[in-house]
């Protein structure tokens, strides 16, 4: 859930820019809190419960009766199925609070248990084959659990309000379904009947509303798009709703809003701004996932937001929260974390939309500048922390909803990768990432995203995953420099703050600039400690900044002219071969610039020749395995081929 995380600002942000970043830190805390809440009563199902692992859930449909003034629900799910192997029994989520009355199976009651692990258990007459599309329907009802907060009611402008937010175990407290996060409902129907003077928002197309006798009303919302359990919401109380199009070509644009919100000017040109952050993100990521049904808010009593799937729930109406949201319809809702150890696929994504929405529609380039020194210092703040939450971990529910990694360690994950890839080859990845056809509208995990990048790129990231993701931590660089002729020889040193990452590599972003105004900008492929680069300039250099647009997480690192630095050191100190021995493909350390090469056997016999390339691989795969000599200007290395 979503909304914005985060970010303690820097002190150089201007009164006003720091006013609106707190009030964006309220928004988030309010969403996290409640996040961490229902999470910590859940510890103990983790990422699946294995009871219902033998069925597919196909379709649901919610058939019940609320009133916002009232603290129950009541009424009946149905749900199809089919088994994935024949199977005697099968389990739903619900916690115990409701009470289930019957199960209608074709016409007849079936047996079943109401379990102290907040699950039902039922038995049919017969074990059903695999494969089989099949069905049932549970009655209950009940006053939901208060524990997680996924049901509520309460007052806006002295107006009963009743809203639900599931994320990440919530689900069950007030409807039995599915919860594990390897099985997406297909298809899922609302039928709410309200007191009429009442409107119901929620997932999905508009059906109809029924006026039907007692002053009641019959409202019926359909999503025909995979949705996970937890993202299942609905909204209820006086709405204005207001109706438009959005996108080319148009899709509906939704809003169910209070009345006290329709008269703000304010929140109403906020959500005005939605159509332009949707324009732009459907220019950065691709098509708006769900435009066969719309999007669209729904006002919430819950504080902060949550990316209901097609209609996010809100608690207000700043521009960071609303593109952090809509983010989420691609990253979170379209393809959702298979674990909530990597919800950063969830949370760091859609933190990133705020940067990006940040970027390109709220901010002049000061403050964005200053925005993100605000999301670096918050990230290294501490000298530790794994954005990825592993398993031994997960009984901290902090480290799941945490702020600094999931969401803003997270989205700086994947600024570094932009900046190794550029715009280009970065968006058009992430396009392809959310639209495979074995990802899309699916769960996906870390593994699932690295795949991609390197289907999409060529490049292969484990080892940036490895560092940045698994491990802890961030490094500290010194950056030595000197000019010697046309050439400015850097010498690169890296610390780390956490030994679970002996050495980051990364590409250094670096501007030269000149006594006459000019500027060189560089990416130097640092690879490893005190690495030194020789690169051309043209101009007398007067200074050189490092991260100068902050394109890579660091703390504290200096940039120092030294005239001691070696022209000579510079050339091979750091020549070697890597891997090695090496199988198919061995890379050149030390070398920056095209080169011949030649490769010998032990016993002097010349087995190729050609020119290196900086950054890319030399292909050995045609050699036989055995020892050989690699020489490049001059210089001579020994390796083994596998």
């Amino acid at each position: 859930m979503r909304n914005f995380y985060i970010v303690l600002i820097s002190f150089i942000f201007g009164q006003q820019l720091y006013a609106q970043n707190l009030n964006q830190n309220i928004e988030m805390k309010g969403l996290i809190v409640k996040e961490m809440k229902s999470y910590t009563h859940k510890m103990t199902t983790y990422n699946l419960n294995p009871n219902t692992l033998n069925y597919d859930l196909m379709y649901q449909r919610l058939e019940v009766s609320l009133d916002p003034a009232v603290y129950n629900i009541s009424g009946s799910v149905t749900s199809h199925f089919k088994p994935n192997q024949s199977m005697g029994s099968m389990y739903f989520d619900l916690d115990n609070t409701l009470m289930v009355s019957q199960i209608q199976y074709h016409g007849s009651n079936l047996l079943f248990q109401h379990l102290a692990t907040k699950e039902v258990k039922v038995d049919f007459p017969v074990a059903l084959p695999a494969n089989t599309l099949d069905s049932l329907t549970i009655f209950y009802s009940g006053a939901p659990a208060t524990t997680n907060n996924a049901f509520s009611i309460g007052t806006q402008s002295s107006t009963a309000i009743l809203s639900t937010l599931s994320e990440p175990y919530g689900a069950q407290d007030w409807f039995p379904t599915k919860q594990s996060l390897n099985d997406k409902i297909e298809r899922f129907d609302f039928k709410i009947t309200t007191p009429s003077q009442y409107s119901v928002a929620a997932n999905g197309k508009f059906m109809s509303e029924t006026l039907l006798p007692n002053a009641q009303k019959l409202t019926f919302w359909r999503t025909a798009y995979p949705t996970s359990a937890y993202l299942i919401g609905l909204s209820i109380t006086n709405f204005t709703k207001i109706t438009d199009t959005m996108g080319t070509p148009p899709f509906p644009f939704v809003n169910y809003v209070y009345p006290s919100t329709a008269a703000n000017t304010t929140s109403m040109s906020n959500i005005e701004w939605t159509k332009q952050v949707m324009n732009l993100f459907e220019t950065y990521f691709g098509p708006y996932p769900f435009r066969n049904e719309k999007y669209g808010h729904m006002e919430s009593k819950y504080g902060g937001g949550m990316e209901h799937q097609t209609m996010s729930s809100m608690g207000s109406w700043s521009k960071n929260l609303i593109a952090h949201e809509l983010t989420h319809q691609w990253f979170g809702d379209k393809v959702t974390c298979g674990a909530w150890n990597d919800i950063w696929l969830n949370e760091g994504f859609a933190t990133f939309g705020t940067h990006l929405a940040n970027e390109k529609l709220i901010m002049s380039n000061t403050e964005f500048m200053n925005y993100l020194l605000g999301q670096k210092d918050l990230i290294t703040s501490s000298p530790g922390g794994s954005t990825y939450v592993s398993d031994t971990n997960l009984a901290n529910v902090n480290a799941v909803f945490d702020s600094r990694l999931s969401y803003a360690k997270g989205a700086y994950i994947l600024r570094m990768l932009k900046w190794m890839l550029g715009d280009t080859v970065f968006f058009q990845a992430l396009r392809e990432y959310h639209a495979r056809p074995a990802l899309a509208y699916n769960y996906v995990r870390t593994a699932d995203f690295n795949a991609s990048l390197l289907q999409s790129t060529g490049k292969d990231f484990t080892g940036f995953f490895s560092d940045w993701l698994y491990g802890e931590g961030y490094p500290t660089y010194t950056i030595r420099w000197k000019q010697s002729g046309n050439q400015i020889i850097i010498k690169a040193s890296q610390a780390q703050s956490n030994p679970s990452v002996s050495f980051f590599e990364m590409p250094l972003p670096i501007k030269v600039n000149g006594t006459g105004g000019q500027a060189a900008y560089f990416a130097l492929d640092n690879t490893s400690d005190n690495e030194y680069f020789s690169e051309s300039v043209s101009f007398p250099i007067a200074s050189v900044e490092f991260n100068y647009e902050y394109q890579i997480l660091e703390k504290n690192s200096t940039v120092i002219q030294d005239t001691s630095l070696s022209t000579e050191s510079a050339a091979f100190e750091n020549f070697a071969l890597y891997p090695n021995p090496a199988k198919n493909e061995i890379y050149v350390k030390g070398i920056h610039k095209e080169a011949d090469y030649s490769i010998h056997t032990i016993d002097g016999r010349l087995v190729k020749k050609d020119t290196y390339q900086p950054h890319k691989p030399v292909v050995i795969s045609e050699l036989i395995p055995g020892t050989y000599i690699f020489t490049i200007k001059d210089q001579n290395i020994k390796f083994i081929k596998h």
